[in-house]
């Protein structure tokens, strides 16, 4: 009997599967490219959030 705490988990096999399905789809000289964007994007998100909580503590610094 498989716990509902394992459906949600991601294995090996599944990992190797969704590598495979990247690759076929996206071709290895595509990959790079996306992974940039994709850094770029998460360090663009974390930059904003670390705004967002400085102007907050700003805002109640003054108050």
């Amino acid at each position: 009997m498989i716990s509902n705490f394992q459906l949600g988990m991601i294995g090996g096999p599944q990992v190797i599967l969704i590598i495979a399905v990247v690759l076929l789809l996206f071709g290895g000289r595509k990959i790079p490219e996306l992974m940039r964007g994709l850094g770029s994007g998460i360090k663009e998100f974390k930059n904003a959030t670390k705004e967002e909580e400085s102007k907050k503590s700003d805002e109640s610094k003054d108050s």
